[in-house]
């Protein structure tokens, strides 16, 4: 009888004390894991949108070099401009941006950047704010690219430093 005993106690399982532990090895792992996580996310949409700001900046120069300085259909006024911006589902703070394809309308829950003219001393911008589907910490901030007047495009973000990509350095203003 005593080998029945010791038969059943063999094959009682995990102790308490393994339990725990495996536990309190989860949640360090847990915790080291969201916030490295969370910076990826952010991270990868603020690359996602100097990317999809920057896709429209050569319908821009083409627009600029074609003396077409107003956002526009070309259709309405000729001397209009359509930057055909796609939709993004993280860009947006409320407002439509004017980059917005004037032919076909933007899908629901997207938003485009937001294109300013430049003239002879002035420079043009693409400015892409980020909106509510975005990480949390990128919420309101912006992608701009600039086009000097010598023809030369940059690009500067409002994103926290250790958001931003080498291609698109954060800059305070």
């Amino acid at each position: 009888m005593n080998v029945r005993k010791i038969a059943r106690r063999a094959q009682a399982g995990f102790t308490l004390i393994e339990l725990m532990i495996v536990v309190a090895i989860i949640g360090i792992l847990a915790a080291i894991a969201i916030p490295q996580y969370q910076t990826y996310v952010a991270k990868s949409q603020v690359t996602r949108v100097v990317a999809e700001a920057g896709a429209i900046k050569s319908a821009v120069e083409a627009c600029i070099l074609d003396g077409k300085l107003a956002v526009g259909d070309p259709a309405t006024l000729a001397t209009n401009c359509d930057p055909q911006a796609t939709g993004s589902n993280i860009q947006g703070a409320g407002t439509t941006g004017n980059a917005a394809p004037t032919i076909t309308a933007l899908p629901s829950g997207t938003d485009v950047p937001n294109v300013t003219w430049g003239s002879a001393s002035t420079p043009t911008t693409i400015v892409a704010t980020f909106g509510n589907s975005a990480a949390q910490v990128l919420k309101t901030k912006t992608v701009t690219w600039t086009r000097d007047i010598a023809g030369t495009w940059t690009c500067k973000t409002g994103a926290d430093a250790k958001f931003a990509p080498v291609s698109c350095p954060f800059s305070a203003t």
